[in-house]
């Protein structure tokens, strides 16, 4: 399975679109939709290259959740996780409890620990919350 156009529009809501390279909090250089691979401080891009990128990017998470994932889950699912491993990561998701659950088909369950991800160096932000509460609704949204 891969993303879905509606599952490339979530995370772009949340992300912010950057043209020019800016270095994160992290000390990262990053571009277009947080994208770090081989950026350089003066890089510029088109809104069609950082859609590219986005897409490469999102390539690997595809792929985690298509073998981390052991049961039937359906396009808003997949496309919820997607929008979710984008901002915790891969390693965060495999570790996590939603996981679990959504392996033992607990879909309400993993649907419940979405909300979980709201916090960015300990501090709970409005944004995160958000962002949480329209995958979880997109998640639940043909059960």
């Amino acid at each position: 399975m891969i993303i879905s156009n509606k599952g490339l529009n979530l995370i772009k809501k949340f992300e912010s679109l950057r043209l020019k390279a800016y270095q994160s909090l992290s000390g990262n250089w990053e571009i277009g939709y947080r994208h770090t691979k081989n950026v350089t401080p003066n890089d510029m891009i088109s809104e069609l290259q950082a859609d590219c990128f986005l897409i490469q990017d999102l390539y690997q998470i595809e792929q985690s959740i298509n073998d981390s994932v052991c049961v039937d889950i359906n396009q808003n699912q997949f496309d919820a996780l997607c929008s979710l491993i984008m901002d915790i990561g891969i390693m965060v998701f495999n570790k996590s409890a939603l996981l679990i659950k959504l392996n033992k088909a607990d879909y309400l369950g993993a649907s419940k620990e979405f909300k979980k991800f709201n916090k960015s160096e300990n501090l709970v932000l409005a944004k995160l919350i958000r962002r949480r509460k329209m995958e979880t609704e997109l998640f639940c949204s043909d059960l």
